[in-house]
């Protein structure tokens, strides 16, 4: 008997065989590649964290081992605690916000006194290139957070990224033509530390508390 090739039960037959094979072939694709995927997510998260402590350009295999030997990640106070090879203490905070087109998220590292800025990277979705994309690609840009300081001496978060710089030792200057990613960036770090703060609130208050007792450049205390 020969099928006809032009009626509705062939074509809907053949439409439901074909929809069946591709399915499974795209099912088993992804499964056989789910591994390699995620090692290469985690690689990435792994980079930008070293990014941030301003060790950038690895190789993956010298990346990995490196996070490996100084990076411990704190899932009490979701922080990452890292050990330089120097000996010096650092800890990377991760955040996540909203830039003008889509998510953003970024790293921050600060030094053992948890206030100073030691390093910072950031990443986006889907910003302009060229414009709040740079957040990502200008690694000039990041590095205009290093040295600032988080809160200021009555423990509010002051780093932030604004137009006019008035308080240079917590404000950066936003990206050229991208002030709504900039905003986005800053609004990022306000609540990311604010939220951070609450979580180990008798730790930070120490550490501010220290900091006023400090004299400034001109020699005169913060009290």
């Amino acid at each position: 008997m020969k099928l006809n090739t032009n009626s509705n039960a062939y074509i809907i037959i053949y439409s439901t065989i074909l929809v069946i094979i591709v399915a499974f072939l795209l099912a088993f694709v992804s499964s056989s590649l789910r591994d390699r995927q995620e090692a290469n997510v985690k690689l990435d998260q792994e980079k930008q964290v070293l990014n941030s402590l301003n060790l950038r350009d690895k190789g993956d295999e010298e990346a990995h081992a490196l996070y490996e030997k100084i990076v411990k990640f704190d899932e009490a106070r979701n922080l990452y605690e890292c050990t330089l090879e120097n000996g010096e203490m650092k800890y990377v905070f991760p955040m996540k916000g909203m830039g003008l087109w889509g998510g953003i998220s970024g790293f921050v590292a600060l030094d053992a006194d948890m206030n100073t800025v030691y390093g910072a990277y950031f990443n986006h979705e889907s910003e302009t290139a060229g414009l709040g994309a740079e957040i990502k690609d200008s690694q000039a840009w990041q590095e205009k957070f290093i040295g600032k300081k988080v809160f200021d001496p009555e423990g509010n978060v002051a780093l932030s990224v604004v137009k006019n710089v008035e308080r240079p030792e917590y404000q950066v200057d936003c990206v050229t033509g991208a002030t709504l990613t900039s905003n986005g960036v800053s609004d990022m770090l306000q609540k990311s530390f604010s939220q951070y703060a609450q979580s180990f609130k008798d730790e930070l208050w120490k550490i501010i508390e220290e900091d006023r007792r400090q004299p400034n450049a001109e020699g005169e205390y913060n009290e």
